[in-house]
């Protein structure tokens, strides 16, 4: 022991040496990689809005300018924008801009045409970066957009890599210490022997599974957690890393997750089946929570539990209610709920689309609230927890809870299933709580949400709302720091997740090529081959601005009377919800508007506006997405909306314009879009005129960086951080369960 002992102080001694002499060189080190990525990211964004900034700052509109550098300056790292002209001045600035920046100037030798200067600097306390990149039109610099980039994430994780560096010389040390001590009173042999036992659970003849000595089992156990631990990280580092593919989420399943059975429970099914004449056809709702969800569902291989809603789906499942799909290759199965008229009457018509649908959405329709609409909302959500339970095999599955239709469902499955891991996902906007707090039964489905043990909404604003609405609400404990809230002595995370679609979509599988698309849509809407066309695609629902989007076309018309018989919109519009009064009302406004504008600008053989109320399967809308020039996206309020998301898919030749709405999620990623506020008519056709007479390579510019950014944060990747986030809650409640035990024992 004692020369174990002159051999570990020396060591101990020599380790922290070397740790107080790293961690500054790595703090160094690490603050260039920032300040060179922030350089590299000012660069991208001033290259990205180059041609906008030019046009608004030869107009000299400071509001227009104003606002679109505020709508820019929403992503989560971008502190403020502004712009230097020539002579020194800050013409036009967003309300956050530092004070202390100053605008090179000739006078105090800026730098020269074409080059970039950045910064580091202390602002309130906080590190901001600032990168100033030249703007210029026919080799003339007209001024500098200055980029100013938050830094306190850096500063975040140079904290965190210097205590993971003293962090790694302790343990490293420990561990050498605990090594020495060991080889002290085993011999090389044994010991070798013993740890090999320890890992692999083989004995040293490989005949009999070995057992680690009394003194070695602490030593053995912990060990053993420190390996899964260190891959479980290792697994998380590298998700932002990994490409994001259907095998890539099978093998999340298997390694991170061991094969753990999932659930999925949602309102809608992804196929229904319906009885035309003597024929059961299989439809596909046009729904965005099906077309996210269902390629999860091909790769996890799972089950879906949701309310069989078909005039046939009795007639194709077996004894307990399950039908197998797709099913041209069965890959998971659907488990139906029956519901009788009555309930689905007042849980899904009257409390989910008369209630929560409007309260959750500002789109000035009144949210109606009735007893018995809830009561049968609770007593729904209580047999999909009933169901839940038949379906899951063991005690402790993944269970997907989708959307607002089961506000009340995670609490009830957590009281029959305690071991679960559940995710529930709200694919709509979360309110303020002065909204929120409209609803009677507030509290009751705060509750009930917090269920679960994650919740993820699609932008961080709704993450805050909900957090706000609890802390309004509840007696619940809200750490916005660690995402997650207290209630109850149950710790739910809150999280965003901005969902998306598969990559590449299988629907393109089936859609011929552009050219025949141009041509097979322009005949069948009686257009000319020359013809323009723009595309809508949505349910016929008031909270997708289709009523703004027809008087955008109308308003363009009469800024561009030579576009008239040039330019047509077809808008594909899903019926949806149509025994609600509120909808019968919007399905005879939208074709009503239709009518007045082809009245008004139509001729022989030419229609501006071709209204198609009617479902159209993915392949159809593919086409149509192929066919247009421009896809139009006007939600008055959305969660994501991912038509834009497949068009973009669906524009393999790079060409096409997309307009759309600053109030969908989509909007704050695919910022190359041309974004555009519903509710103002003149800026809409503005941008109509705009995108119709974009150049080719403009459109191809902007439609690579969003094709590239759709790519990467597919579907795959929406599903796959939520069950690595899933996975990593698992191991830990593992961890604590057996480390429960040991001090119980």
């Amino acid at each position: 022991m004692r020369l174990s002992l002159r051999f570990i102080v020396p060591l101990a001694m020599a380790l922290a040496a070397i740790a107080w002499a790293v961690v500054p060189l790595v703090d160094q080190l690490t603050l260039r990689w920032f300040v060179r990525d922030l350089d590299i990211r000012g660069e991208l964004i001033a290259n990205a809005m180059r041609e906008r900034v030019i046009d608004l700052v030869q107009e000299a509109s400071r509001t227009r300018v104003e606002r679109y550098f505020a709508i820019v300056s929403q992503d989560e790292r971008l502190y403020a924008l502004g712009f230097c002209q020539p002579s020194g001045r800050l013409a036009y600035r967003t309300p956050a801009f530092p004070d202390n920046i100053d605008c090179p100037s000739p006078a105090t030798g800026g730098p020269e045409l074409g080059k970039a200067r950045s910064r580091v600097f202390t602002y309130h306390g906080g590190p901001l970066h600032v990168v100033l990149q030249p703007i210029a039109v026919d080799a003339q610099e007209i001024g500098r957009l200055a980029i100013v980039h938050d830094m306190s994430f850096a500063q975040r994780r140079s904290d965190d890599t210097k205590r993971f560096v003293y962090i790694f010389f302790v343990g490293l040390a420990a561990v050498v210490s605990l090594i020495t001590v060991i080889i002290a009173e085993l011999s090389w042999r044994g010991w070798m022997a013993g740890l090999r036992a320890i890992l692999t659970g083989e004995s040293p003849r490989n005949t009999t599974v070995a057992r680690p000595s009394r003194e070695l089992r602490p030593f053995a156990r912990d060990l053993q957690l420190l390996l899964r631990e260190i891959e479980a990280e290792r697994a998380y580092r590298d998700e932002e890393r990994m490409s994001w593919t259907a095998e890539a989420l099978r093998n999340i399943l298997t390694q991170e997750l061991k094969g753990d059975e999932v659930l999925i429970v949602s309102n809608r099914e992804p196929y229904t089946h319906t009885r035309r004449g003597n024929v059961i056809e299989v439809q596909r709702p046009a729904s965005g929570l099906v077309t996210a969800l269902e390629p999860v569902m091909r790769a996890c291989s799972g089950t879906w539990i949701a309310h069989g809603s078909g005039s046939a789906d009795r007639d194709t499942v077996d004894r307990h209610d399950r039908v197998m799909v797709p099913p041209d290759n069965p890959a998971y199965r659907i488990r139906r709920v029956w519901l009788s008229k009555e309930e689905e009457t007042g849980y899904y018509y009257g409390f989910a689309n008369e209630g929560l649908w409007p309260l959750c959405h500002i789109a000035h329709t009144r949210p109606t609230f009735r007893a018995p609409d809830w009561e049968h909302y609770r007593a729904v959500n209580e047999r999909f927890a009933e169901v839940v339970v038949q379906e899951a095999r063991t005690e402790d599955p993944i269970v997907l809870v989708q959307d607002y239709h089961f506000a009340l469902l995670p609490r009830m499955i957590r009281e029959r299933l305690p071991r679960a891991t559940i995710i529930t996902f709200w694919h709509i906007p979360w309110p303020n709580p002065e909204t929120f707090g409209i609803c009677p039964w507030r509290e009751e489905i705060l509750s009930g949400m917090l269920g679960s043990s994650i919740l993820g909404f699609h932008t961080q604003v709704h993450c805050n709302n909900f957090f706000d609405t609890v802390d309004r609400y509840l007696e619940a404990r809200v750490d916005r720091d660690a995402f997650s809230i207290s209630l109850g002595g149950e710790v739910t995370e809150v999280h965003r997740y901005p969902i998306s679609i598969e990559w590449p979509p299988s629907a393109l599988a089936e859609v011929a090529s552009r050219a025949v698309c141009r041509e097979t849509i322009r005949r069948e809407l009686g257009y000319a081959p020359d013809v323009m066309l723009g595309v809508g695609v949505d349910r016929l629902d008031y909270t997708k601005g289709i009523l703004e989007r027809f008087r955008a076309v109308e308003r363009f018309f009469e800024l561009e009377p030579r576009w008239v018989g040039r330019f047509g919109f077809v808008q594909i519009a899903a019926p949806s919800r149509s025994s609600i009064e509120e909808y019968q009302e919007f399905e005879a406004r939208v074709r009503a508007e239709a009518a007045r504008i082809n009245a008004r600008y139509g001729s022989v053989g030419y229609q501006p506006i071709v209204l198609r109320v009617e479902h159209h399967d993915a392949a159809s809308v593919h086409c149509h997405y192929r066919a247009c020039d421009l896809c139009f996206v006007s939600s008055l309020h959305d969660g994501m909306n991912l038509v834009a998301k497949e068009f973009i898919a669906a524009r393999e030749d790079g060409e096409g314009v997309l307009l759309l709405s600053q109030f969908a999620g989509a909007a704050r990623e695919l910022t190359e879009a041309l974004i555009v506020n519903p509710y103002d008519v003149e800026q809409c056709a503005v941008a109509l005129a705009a995108a119709l007479a974009m150049p080719v390579e403009e459109q191809r510019a902007r439609m690579k960086n969003m094709r590239a950014l759709v790519q990467e944060f597919n579907v795959y990747r929406w599903a796959g951080r939520m069950l690595l986030d899933a996975a990593r809650m698992r191991a830990r409640r593992r961890i604590e369960a057996r480390a429960a035990t040991r001090a119980a024992a």
